[in-house]
């Protein structure tokens, strides 16, 4: 298994980032004060080692990065957006369990 690879976005990143993307992409929305949103970083690693090659992980620090967050309408955090082709195709808000997350990943990449 590969180390996970994450990529920390900014708004000014994200467009080519994830929408311009050919693979799937999972985006962590989180921000530092979050508790959750750390609980969660484990399994987000785990998870972004698993399907390295199949499929692309970012996360975004919505405080420092508030623009992308607003445009997705995106409310409270964690949330985590599962993009194909340059859209939205899923998304999970609130700290989810592993299998719930490894799941929607089996759907996203088909």
């Amino acid at each position: 298994m590969e180390p996970a690879k994450i990529v920390e976005l900014t708004d000014a990143e994200f467009n080519d980032h994830v929408l311009g993307n050919e693979r799937p992409v999972l985006v962590d929305f989180w921000a530092p004060w979050c508790g959750p949103c750390k609980a969660l970083t484990p399994t987000i690693e785990k998870l972004a080692g698993e399907y390295s090659g199949r499929l692309e992980v970012a996360k975004m620090d919505i405080q420092s990065h508030p623009k992308t967050a607003g445009e997705l309408g995106i409310m409270s955090i964690p949330a985590l957006f599962f993009f194909r082709d340059g859209r939205v195709v899923d998304t999970i808000m609130g700290a989810a369990k592993e299998d719930k997350i490894r799941s929607k990943i089996e759907e996203v990449l088909g």
